[in-house]
């Protein structure tokens, strides 16, 4: 499989930001099967922006998409973008934003969405402070597709943060997960590789994250680096902080390779863990 990770350079402007993701696109389409997106790649990076940005389904951004990927006749995981919800509820209009990533197929059919699940709230004793949960609804699902090559997950940024969100991708079938992502100055160089690494050893699988590039003049400043890591935690590809695309290859097939090498998840002892849970859940209650 020909996986292809945009890190795009993120401008103040819907319509700029989703020309330059076409034009991107179609440049990498002849040496590609799969084109991933970065996170919130049509917007700035900010609570102030989400809003205005957002765009219900089959909105605009949404139709520039399916037919970039029905067009060039590719797979496109569309990095992420502010969706707008209207919902009536109580007698009166409820709107919603959510951090959401749309994949489509080689026939521009949308196959999968998948909301961002855990919003990224952080307070920096360094002067970082973005709280996502002041503008964006979360997500509740795992979020799958199927290929020619095989299942994929696509999870969104702070998503990979929870091991136990990834094990789920894993136990499902998942032999590899895109993960559109925007890890700050402050925690890419601690979290980034070693997220993408730890989450690909832990569940025997590939893992791929797409950045946003780094822009100094931004008020969320992206750490970039889009990487790409295979089941032994080897890092496949990884860019700097600049904007540019990162192609690998890879085989999916391999998985049931290294699990044989390292039987880590077969070695698992589920209903041990359980058990443990349980019994702590319990005695915590009888604490209480």
């Amino acid at each position: 499989m020909k996986l292809t990770l945009l890190q795009l350079h993120n401008l103040s402007d819907n319509e700029l930001n989703m020309a330059h993701a076409i034009e991107k696109i179609n440049s990498a389409a002849e040496k590609s099967d799969i084109v991933v997106l970065p996170e919130m790649f049509s917007c700035p990076y900010k609570n102030s922006a989400f809003p205005l940005f957002a765009q219900e389904d089959g909105g605009t951004n949404w139709k520039r998409l399916s037919e970039c990927a029905r067009k060039n006749q590719i797979y496109i995981v569309a990095g992420s973008m502010p969706e707008l919800e209207i919902t009536r509820e109580d007698c009166r209009h409820v709107e919603r934003i959510f951090n959401t990533c749309y994949v489509f197929d080689r026939s521009g059919n949308q196959i999968a969405k998948h909301r961002k699940v855990h919003l990224f709230d952080c307070d920096y004793k360094n002067g970082v402070h973005f709280h996502e949960s002041d503008t964006l609804s979360s997500g509740n699902e795992i979020t799958l597709f199927d290929t020619e090559f095989g299942r994929i997950g696509v999870m969104i940024c702070f998503d990979i943060r929870f091991p136990e969100f990834s094990r789920l991708y894993a136990d499902s079938g998942a032999s590899l997960v895109i993960c559109p992502a925007a890890f700050n100055q402050t925690s890419g160089p601690k979290y980034w590789n070693l997220m993408f690494r730890t989450r690909a050893v832990d569940n025997q699988i590939f893992f791929a994250g797409c950045s946003p590039s780094f822009d100094e003049k931004a008020s969320y400043k992206a750490y970039g680096h889009s990487i790409v890591a295979n089941p032994f935690g080897e890092v496949l590809g990884e860019l700097d902080e600049k904007e540019g695309e990162l192609n690998v290859e890879i085989d999916l097939g391999e998985i049931a390779g290294f699990r044989a090498q390292s039987p880590i998840v077969k070695s698992l002892k589920r209903d041990l863990y359980k058990k443990i849970a349980d019994k702590c859940v319990m005695e915590l209650s009888v604490e209480k």
